[in-house]
């Protein structure tokens, strides 16, 4: 590849990157604005729910996201509330401001954190035309997702299990590569390296959401501080489970359609 071809690759990766990060870019600037501004007669985080819902109404109406997207943002949504009811009832983080739109110390907006993964990796996979080679046996990826999940609630209970999850992942996905397609050349990773750089990106970005008081673990209720690289491990776990949830239902819906 000459350095010409190159650099307009790079360039068209970058802008596309870009156009599938709107959802996630919508709620850092919210989380900003409304961090420097207060809003008359309305609590922040009520503000911040009614600008979500408002961006994913105005994603959908303008076919950025479709419907079958859709499905799978608002499965991740739930995914991540329920989550984050769990964890802020174990004071694993807070969120201290008031508003009406909370249930058991949680905003209804934070579901919209994880639903904003999903939508970067709806959006990442049909504009990069993603294809997953040598993706492991339906019932693996399924029980191994589940218990990654499931990790998360019970390692405040019992051993945490994250290190041998990550383990058993590379166990379970070593042969499995992504290809994207950037203009016309396909280019091609082992799908863990991938988990790792969206982990470690989310990871960036949970540095920003919680310097802009998205919500504050229990070393920033004082002052900010940089967000444990362990947590990195956490987006990883996390991230695998969102590309399960999008990589079975689109293996689903193509064997329905066949």
């Amino acid at each position: 590849m000459n350095l010409k071809s190159f650099f307009k690759d790079l360039a068209y990766f970058i802008y596309h990157q870009s156009l599938s990060c709107i959802f996630p870019v919508v709620i850092f600037m919210t989380l900003a604005l409304s961090n420097a501004i207060q809003i008359p007669g309305i609590s922040r985080y009520d503000f911040i729910l009614i600008i979500c819902l408002f961006a994913q109404y105005l994603m959908y109406k303008f076919k950025l996201e479709s419907k079958d997207e859709l499905k799978v943002i608002f499965l991740f949504h739930m995914i991540g509330l329920v989550l984050e009811v769990y964890k802020v009832n174990f004071n694993s983080w807070s969120y201290p401001e008031e508003a009406w739109t909370k249930i058991w110390g949680v905003p209804l907006y934070s579901g919209f954190m994880y639903a904003s993964v999903a939508s970067y990796i709806c959006q990442a996979w049909r504009r990069f035309d993603l294809a997953i080679v040598n993706w492991p046996k339906s019932y693996f990826a399924i029980l191994l997702g589940a218990m990654i999940y499931l990790n998360f609630f019970t390692h405040h209970f019992i051993y945490d299990f994250r290190w041998l999850l990550m383990a058993a992942l590379f166990i379970v996905f070593y042969r499995t590569i992504v290809k994207f397609t950037v203009r016309k050349k396909i280019y091609k990773m082992p799908i863990v390296i991938s988990f790792f750089l969206i982990g470690f990106f989310i990871w960036v970005a949970e540095n920003i959401a919680t310097f802009f008081g998205a919500w504050s673990y229990p070393n920033q209720e004082i002052s900010w501080e940089i967000v444990h690289f362990g947590k990195i491990s956490s987006w990883f776990l996390l991230v695998v489970i969102s590309i399960m949830i999008v990589a079975q239902l689109k293996l689903f819906y193509r064997n329905t359609e066949e």
